[in-house]
């Protein structure tokens, strides 16, 4: 409950000092506007003349499209501000200020503040889900199962960025790094299933963008078998652990800006 007042006070100064800026709001919803029609027409391309890639038909593969825009939403809302901002705490040595704090410091430098520019991107990608949804003729459970794997795909993107922004402490230029995760997530617009195999093997098992937008998917369509739905769970707990235990290990050199 401490942690939770917390957050609230956090997210609260967060969104207070950001409405200042309205116009903010138009400028992104519109930006989002512009990249999901954008989406929306590559993927249309890709069935023209009745070609169905990966064996996906084409609201199935707008479901994959929507969990990609939700799980952006979600990153631009809250890994980017404050993840992004882990290199700078290195390089300033501000982060000797967040290891005082009375507060765990991977739970200060995850959550610290947000920004509401990202929720359209969300928004629009909800939308989507549930269109695609309709003419799929989904039920309730079928909406959350999707729902919850979009959850798990969170939690492994959550993951991924806070390791990379962890390595800083050896490597303080590691900024690129988080735009090369995201220029590599990018492929999740469209179902695994529509890449080559080598492309496939790669997006499975060395950078999971399948479990982050097309498992989600699958799960919605009843496609999901007990064990890739374990195995998805298995991945991003441990995933999350080990963030964790990097974290702790990465604090052991640092040495702190005035040593």
């Amino acid at each position: 409950m401490r942690y939770l007042r917390v957050l609230v006070r956090f997210w609260g100064t967060a969104l207070a000092a950001e409405l200042e800026y309205r116009g903010n709001f138009v400028l992104a919803a519109l930006s989002s506007l512009g990249g999901a029609v954008g989406s929306l027409f590559g993927i249309s391309l890709l069935y023209q003349g009745g070609y169905q890639p990966g064996g996906w038909r084409f609201e199935e593969a707008l479901l994959v499209l929507s969990a990609f825009l939700m799980l952006d939403g979600l990153a631009f809302t809250l890994l980017s501000p404050n993840l992004n901002r882990v290199v700078e705490q290195v390089q300033k040595g501000t982060l000797d200020f967040v290891l005082l704090k009375p507060l765990d410091s991977q739970f200060w430098l995850s959550f610290r503040t947000l920004s509401p520019w990202g929720l359209t991107d969300g928004l629009i990608g909800l939308g989507l889900w549930f269109y695609a949804g309709g003419r799929l003729q989904f039920g309730w459970a079928d909406h959350l199962m999707g729902f919850g794997l979009l959850g798990v795909a969170f939690v492994m993107l959550y993951s991924l960025w806070f390791i990379i922004g962890s390595s800083s402490i050896w490597f303080v230029k590691v900024a690129n790094a988080t735009e090369v995760l995201r220029a590599v997530l990018e492929a999740g617009r469209f179902p695994v299933q529509a890449f080559p195999a080598a492309y496939r093997f790669v997006f499975t098992f060395v950078v999971p963008v399948a479990f982050l937008t097309t498992v989600p998917a699958e799960a919605a369509l009843g496609r999901l078998s007990l064990s890739n739905l374990g195995l998805a769970v298995l991945i991003a707990l441990g995933l999350l652990l080990f963030s964790r235990a990097f974290w702790r290990f990465a604090l052991r050199s640092y040495t702190s800006a005035s040593s």
